[in-house]
């Protein structure tokens, strides 16, 4: 491999003569438009970086996108989702009730709550500062209500029995004294870290397709359940969806994978037979796989599910609640945290302008990245990629977003109406692609501000 010196800034090299380079930020190729190599060349010093793969397709880079063979078209693509009913996801619907429950009684409480869930014990741990009226007992009683709702009545595992211990305390007031408005200074963000968001033409809600069609299947298997006309299935399940994209669009289903929980009355072959209606009815006509590639619990037996089985934690499944890894993520989980957490909040925010940039028509797919530092008010960073779909200038488009919604974390959750009890229901499914709802559920999921973006330019 060759080495090239460069700045800390961006990476580039290459080996046996094939070009291999990831771009990030280097002033040269990103604002004169010259090759990589020749920025190496004006550059004396720096530091030396070794790659040896290309880009991964959601981080390509402008250079890629002009006619580079990094620019792959022609793929299979896969993602996965998980029910209510999974271990960790039962910790997350936990904690966000946790959150409802203190938003209910007032809406600027802040909440960082954890859970951990095993055979037939549940754990709640975490930080908060909200009313004295919200007891530990109240706290127990509302995950108990969790379980419940989500449908464990298991030896190993019921909503009656288990054994709930609560450890949450007040916030620290280290935290609190960044993070409040004082005089001149404006309310913080709750933590630094980067958040990402995402929108893709190619459902009709703008998410990319593998892991709409993931949670559409499991979601139906769970209503299916619910209403009693499934009653063989348990509450634990995940299933995974592979797509082959040709021309950069998805066309078909190449393999699709169900694992569902179960009684001890039916066998592997039944349960397929239950869970294919479901499947059929959530892809598109004519894009289900062959049979050889339709796997329903391919172990043969899913009877011990949900926590008995194994155990779960809060914030696990963060690419299962975002993009199923088709766009980049910025490592920080949802549930359990009040809309001051920018891990939370300024997620949603991403998500609603690159929704709306798609929406508007201005790009086929936008990725917007927001950066922020503990205690500081305003955005870091905002960072908007139309990964060579755009139809305006992306700086342009930065600076009209950043006029129309204020990203401050107050500016978030007053615009999207973040303050209250709306959360238990984002805990499974996915937080995107979500249809609004009346009382300000999935507010991020509005596209109310395509006309101004239209007029915009």
């Amino acid at each position: 491999m060759d080495l090239i010196l460069q700045p800390p800034h961006w990476e580039i090299s290459s080996r046996a003569g094939e070009d291999c380079a990831r771009f990030l930020q280097c002033p040269l190729t990103r604002r004169c438009g010259v090759s990589h190599e020749e920025a190496a060349r004006r550059y004396n010093g720096g530091i030396v970086i070794m790659l040896s793969h290309p880009a991964p397709p959601m981080a390509r880079s402008r250079q890629s996108r002009k006619g580079s063979s990094l620019a792959k078209s022609d793929y299979v693509f896969t993602s996965e989702s998980v029910s209510e009913g999974h271990p960790d996801k039962v910790c997350d619907r936990i904690s966000d009730t946790i959150v409802d429950t203190y938003l209910a009684a007032d809406p600027y409480s802040r909440i960082a709550v954890e859970t951990l869930a095993t055979t037939n014990r549940v754990v709640l741990a975490g930080e908060v500062r909200g009313p004295a009226s919200v007891t530990h007992d109240m706290l127990i009683d509302a995950a108990r209500r969790a379980i419940r709702e989500i449908g464990y009545e298991q030896t190993g595992f019921h909503w009656k029995h288990a054994e709930i211990e609560c450890y949450v305390h007040e916030q620290s007031a280290d935290i609190a004294v960044g993070v409040d408005a004082q005089g001149n200074k404006d309310e913080g963000a709750g933590d630094q870290g980067i958040m990402f968001g995402y929108a893709v033409r190619e459902t009709e809600e703008l998410m990319p397709a593998p892991i709409y069609y993931a949670h559409n299947i499991l979601r139906s298997l769970s209503e299916a359940r619910h209403a009693g006309t499934a009653p063989d299935l348990g509450p634990d399940a995940k299933s995974q969806v592979s797509l082959q994209y040709i021309n950069g669009k998805p066309v078909r289903a190449t393999s699709v994978v169900v694992s569902t929980q179960h009684s001890e009355t039916v066998d592997v072959a039944e349960v397929r037979e239950i869970v294919r209606p479901h499947v059929l009815k959530h892809l598109p006509e004519g894009w289900m796989c062959d049979e050889a590639h339709f796997y329903v619990n391919p172990t043969g037996r899913f009877v011990i599910g949900g926590p008995d089985g194994d155990a779960g934690l809060t914030g696990r499944k963060i690419i299962v609640d975002t993009y199923g890894g088709a766009a980049p993520h910025g490592g920080g989980a949802f549930s359990g945290k009040d809309p001051t957490k920018v891990d939370r909040s300024a997620a949603y925010a991403a998500r609603y302008l690159a929704k709306n940039v798609v929406g508007a028509g201005l790009a086929e797919r936008c990725i917007i990245q927001l950066a922020y530092a503990i205690g500081v008010a305003h955005p870091l960073a905002v960072y908007i990629d139309t990964t060579g779909t755009g139809q305006v200038d992306e700086d342009r488009l930065s600076t009209v977003l950043q006029e129309m919604v204020n990203l401050t974390p107050r500016g978030i959750r007053e615009h999207l109406g973040l303050n209250k009890p709306i959360y238990a229901r984002t805990s499974s499914y996915g937080h995107f692609g979500r249809k609004p709802e009346a009382d300000g559920g999935f507010s991020w999921e509005r596209l109310d501000l395509v006309d101004q973006l239209k007029a915009a330019f």
